[in-house]
């Protein structure tokens, strides 16, 4: 089954990490592409679920509150997101009030909290690392959410040119609980200017798993166990969208490999 999936250009609902797919047992993915005055309907079901509006301005209604023109960015590269949160077991409609793309995050969930708007002067941003690995997080629904989301932790990442991030290489897979939390995580990737890449390495140290990837605009990737540190080529920035659940709670305590933490010391 793959982890890794390539960038489509097609128009409406497009299921990325489906909910029945195998891997993730939390986390399904899928991203909205509307043109002006398009609509789109759907329910939650048994999953909370974060629309991140990537890019464009739209409208969402769910639950009894209506949120008119939201977002705005003309790039992920350009401002912070603008995400509306919805809760498990609701219906929403969302309405393009210019061409919009947004990044549909589902997470399983069973209790159900009030919708909500994180708005970018919400966002909180962290600029972490040094020397080549460093790079800019900005959490969306991570501490700031506390007591009104059930599982779900989710922000976004840019690596700027010729750095790496989620390095030195970390996971969270739950090998080493309890202080390791098993947490399943979705990237979804962005590339400034569109035609460059940037690299996802993926390994396990046991060698089942010693794999890359080229990123490319678009592109999309499943973690379910395992170290997987972004790089971005020279000349070329890497987003990427991230958001994570599982067994062990919202608390994030990365596990990192222990052959690179000597780069802390370097």
């Amino acid at each position: 089954m793959d982890r890794f999936i390539k960038a489509a250009d097609q128009k409406g609902y497009r299921d990325i990490f489906s909910e029945d797919y195998e891997l993730l047992e939390y986390l399904a993915f899928g991203k909205l592409a509307l043109d002006k005055g398009e609509s789109f309907s759907a329910d939650t079901s048994s999953y909370e679920t974060a629309l991140v509006i990537l890019t464009g301005t739209a409208s969402v209604e769910t639950e009894g509150e209506k949120w008119k023109q939201l977002g705005g960015r003309e790039s992920v590269f350009s401002g912070k997101a603008t995400t509306v949160y919805l809760p498990c077991q609701s219906s929403y409609q969302i309405t393009a009030d210019t061409d919009v793309q947004i990044a549909v995050c589902k997470v399983k969930a069973e209790n159900k909290y009030q919708p909500f708007v994180v708005r970018p002067d919400e966002v909180v941003v962290h600029n972490r690392g040094e020397k080549q690995w460093n790079r800019t997080v900005n959490d969306i629904i991570a501490d700031n959410a506390n007591g009104r989301v059930h599982r779900m932790v989710l922000g976004e990442t840019i690596n700027d040119e010729g750095q790496w991030s989620g390095y030195p290489p970390h996971k969270h897979d739950g090998e080493f609980a309890p202080e390791e939390p098993n947490l399943e995580e979705i990237y979804h990737y962005q590339v400034n200017p569109e035609q460059g890449f940037g690299v996802q390495h993926h390994y396990t140290k046991d060698g089942k798993i010693d794999t890359a990837y080229p990123i490319r605009h678009g592109d999309s990737f499943a973690i379910d166990i395992g170290y997987h540190p972004v790089g971005a080529a020279g000349g070329y920035q890497v987003y990427y969208l991230w958001f994570m659940a599982g067994e062990s709670g919202r608390k994030l305590n990365p596990y990192e490999d222990p052959a690179h933490k000597w780069l802390h010391e370097k």
